[in-house]
């Protein structure tokens, strides 16, 4: 009596056995310069993910998030009432 039939892997032996995923690859995404070089670092920054993993995604994602935040909280700083200058002063 013969044996249970022998297990193989799924598709073996029939030309589609299961192909090993792709490898990063650059997703081909434009980043066109701001002219504020602070900004424009962050945005390169993006590209290091074309050469990483899935997983490594998110914290380039979240370091490239946090300064621009912190770029835009910059921004919205606005300096503090300006001391009159000597030359201005009016008072006799």
């Amino acid at each position: 009596m013969p044996g249970p039939p022998a297990r193989t892997a799924a598709g073996a032996g029939d030309g589609t056995a299961a192909r090993e995923p792709a490898g990063p690859a650059p997703l081909g995404v434009e980043r066109v310069p701001t002219h504020h070089p602070e900004v424009d670092a962050l945005l390169e920054r993006l590209a290091d993910v074309d050469h990483l993993a899935a997983d490594g995604h998110s914290e380039v994602y979240e370091d490239v998030h946090r300064g621009l935040r912190d770029a835009l909280t910059a921004l919205d700083t606005r300096p503090g009432p300006r001391p009159p200058h000597p030359s201005h002063d009016h008072r006799s």
